[in-house]
């Protein structure tokens, strides 16, 4: 019995040490680094209010563990072959349910992942079948190329497209 029950404990410190690795792939960056990102990935746009308003988000600012009432624009395909869409929401509720749903996919933000490990509220794209979960903070591009929120009026928020090479644009311009 013993021996069953150490051999359980081995499997159980193994499991968990993987998990702790691969989480640890994610990139954090410090302030000066998050701030040359934000720069670098601004939406180019001539109206000042849309460049002061509209911040690009890094998964580690984990901006939907709180609820803060702010407007977000989600860059997302459900397939690498798929296009790039723009999914807006309002981060009102707590835990926010399904926040698109096409065909066989749905994009999420909700607690808790498939393996049963806690986690802090995150963005995740599903398909239907359950058999594809990608993730937002550990995701490289391929479904989600990515978030902004909107820190202005919402009767002022913009109409963000994306053009055929994939590039975030205001619909006006």
């Amino acid at each position: 019995m013993k021996k069953w029950l150490s051999f359980l404990g081995e499997i159980t410190l193994l499991g968990t040490s993987t998990t702790s690795l691969v989480a640890c792939n994610t990139p954090q960056y410090n302030e000066e680094e998050l701030q040359q990102l934000k720069q670098e990935n601004q939406i180019y746009t001539n109206c000042q209010e849309i460049k002061e308003n509209l911040e690009w988000i890094c998964p580690q600012e984990k901006p939907f563990n709180t609820v803060d009432n702010k407007w977000y624009y989600v860059i997302c395909r459900g397939n690498e072959n798929d296009v790039w869409e723009i999914v807006k929401f309002n981060n009102n509720e707590f835990p926010k349910q399904k926040i698109h749903y096409k065909g066989k996919e749905k994009i999420t933000i909700n607690y808790g992942n498939f393996s049963g490990f806690q986690r802090l509220k995150d963005l995740y794209f599903i398909s239907r079948d359950s058999l594809t979960i990608k993730y937002w903070s550990e995701d490289s591009g391929k479904y989600f190329k990515a978030v902004y929120r909107w820190n202005g009026d919402e009767q002022k928020l913009p109409d963000l497209i994306v053009d055929n090479n994939g590039n975030v644009k205001v619909n006006s311009e």
